[in-house]
């Protein structure tokens, strides 16, 4: 006799939540089963996790219940769309379907109004601008979701860091990258970090725009220079050992091709924020495939984007909707090595931004892959299978289990069961309560589930509205041509007469800030800088400046 107030909940078969054995699916419906059962045989427990998605407010559908062996489209599993800036996370094993989950999200999202940016590490996130050509296998999982499929494009902004790829150039100054984001992308100590810090400060101080590399490289020189070295001594100094490791760091990050990710124009995270004339919201779509080598280089951007976002944004409070919807793949490979201060800043920038209506979802392949601190600030919940080949990968899931909130499910068993497509799910309630753990099959994208071609994406970027304004990269005088400047503008008599004249009275010798203040090349050029640079810079949690607009 089964009990119905535990049935699905652990099956002697093997499978998680009753279904076939060995069909590899959780809870997968036998053909001719219940897979368009409704929820009116759904037993007590699987009525309480329905009841608990049943909101009233407007919400986005991800797929119906898995209970007992059968799919139950009536009981949909559903998020608010109020709460998708409480943040969230997508996980699973390589192979289980997390790709598809952010289409489906980012196509509601979109046709709520809602802008949503989507990191593409694979290269195949490009056909969410096309409808989706449908099939039988289409109809069978609408089916089973209770889904009414039609087929659709959505609006889509291409980008590309850099440039390289098929996209808008998304660059960012050095200035505005700030010293701890770019420390992390060189791969400096603690130490180094700080004094990186230093050579910022210095540089903001003295209107040195660090547009690119060379810049930063040219400040760096001179203040281990004998002309500059003494300009850091008052706030700690700069060792010529650490010196040379920053710069060392530079020259080889340049030969790995990096430098076309510094420059201007600079990308404006504004653009991120916008909607399509017809009132959806536009999906930012970062091509990332080029630079799959590069990943500390291309997760450490993505935090500057948002960090940039957080700098920007103003306090909105809870909002009806979210003003963005921010996806960061391979999310594991921002905290890899990273240093306290900076999950510190990553927890904080999360914790935040929440209030500037911004919501983010780290996409992973394990919990324990994000930090507790910035896993404690994620509500939303979509977890797609596990393995446990291994002691470690068995380790990773009991933990992951605990993550969730008590469930009828034995979760260690679902979670190894689930097939492509589904996932377990909890999310925020309107109330800002968790919701039941759902086992969900979910719904299939609306758009093409596959890249588009690449002339199709390079016919896009330039028919974009943001082509003329980011494309052609602009090297203008900054940093390195006004120090490079002041050196030739200097007659060689005249430095080796200063140098002489320290010796004999180093009282009496103005001090090299005095010397430049008082030229004519600084006079001229703090005229020309003034209204631009003589502004004071504000740098955010992550050292992320920009200037006042």
């Amino acid at each position: 006799m089964t009990d119905p107030e535990t049935d699905g909940v652990k099956k002697d078969d093997g499978t998680a939540g009753g279904g076939r054995a060995g069909d590899g699916t959780a809870g997968g419906a036998a053909a001719g089963g219940d897979a368009a059962g409704g929820d009116a045989a759904l037993a007590a427990p699987a009525r309480r996790i329905a009841d608990g998605y049943a909101f009233t407010g407007p919400a986005l559908d991800l797929g119906a219940l898995l209970w007992d062996g059968a799919y139950h489209p009536g009981a949909q599993v559903r998020v608010p769309l109020p709460m998708l800036n409480r943040h969230g996370l997508v996980a699973g094993a390589t192979g289980t379907g997390k790709t598809k989950t952010l289409q489906l999200v980012a196509e509601q999202l979109s046709a709520q109004g809602v802008p949503v940016f989507l990191a593409d590490v694979k290269g195949d996130l490009s056909g969410i601008s096309r409808p989706g050509p449908g099939g039988d296998r289409v109809a069978s999982r609408a089916a089973e979701t209770g889904q009414q499929w039609a087929p659709s494009g959505f609006p889509v902004e291409f980008l590309a860091l850099g440039g390289i790829g098929h996209g808008i150039p998304v660059r960012a100054t050095v200035t505005s990258f700030g010293p701890v984001l770019l420390s992390k992308v060189l791969g400096l100590n603690r130490t180094q970090e700080q004094s990186l810090g230093l050579i910022f400060h210095y540089a903001d101080t003295k209107g040195l725009e660090l547009i690119d590399l060379k810049d930063l490289r040219a400040v760096v020189a001179f203040l281990t220079s004998d002309e500059g070295k003494g300009e850091l001594k008052g706030i700690g100094g700069l060792s010529t050992a650490t010196a040379g490791v920053i710069l060392r760091s530079l020259t080889a990050f340049e030969a790995q091709g990096m430098a076309d990710f510094f420059g201007e124009p600079e990308f404006d995270t504004a653009e991120l924020l916008r909607t399509a004339p017809d009132g959806r919201g536009v999906v930012s779509v970062l091509e990332l495939a080029a630079v799959q080598d590069k990943p500390v280089l291309f997760s450490t951007f993505l935090m500057w984007l948002l960090a940039d976002l957080f700098h920007d944004l103003p306090e909105a409070g809870d909002l009806d909707k979210p003003k963005l919807v921010f996806f960061f793949d391979e999310a594991h490979l921002l905290f890899h090595d990273a240093s306290d201060a900076f999950l510190d800043a990553i927890t904080q920038t999360v914790r935040l931004i929440r209030s500037k209506g911004v919501g983010v979802f780290f996409v992973t392949q394990t919990p324990k892959d994000v930090p507790s601190d910035v896993l404690g600030q994620l509500g939303n919940r979509v977890q797609h299978a596990l393995r446990a080949f291994t002691p470690d990968d068995q380790k990773a899931l009991k933990a992951t289990v605990k993550t969730f909130p008590d469930s009828p499910y034995d979760l260690e068993e679902l979670l190894t069961g689930l097939g492509t497509g589904e996932a377990v799910v909890t999310v925020l309630s309107e109330t800002g309560a968790p919701t039941p753990v759902a086992a969900t099959r979910l719904r299939a994208p609306a758009s093409l589930m596959g890249p588009v071609d690449a002339a199709e994406l390079d016919r896009a970027v330039r028919e974009s509205p943001l082509y003329a304004r980011y494309a052609q990269a602009v090297d203008r005088e900054s940093a390195y041509e006004r120090l490079s400047a002041r050196e030739a503008a200097e007659p060689p008599e005249v430095k080796g007469e200063a140098k002489g004249a320290r010796k004999k009275a180093p009282a009496e010798e103005p001090s090299l800030v005095e010397q430049v203040v008082g030229s004519g090349m600084f006079k001229s050029l703090a005229r020309s800088v003034g209204t631009q640079l003589g502004r004071e810079i504000t740098r955010s949690l992550f050292g992320t400046a920009r200037r006042r607009r």
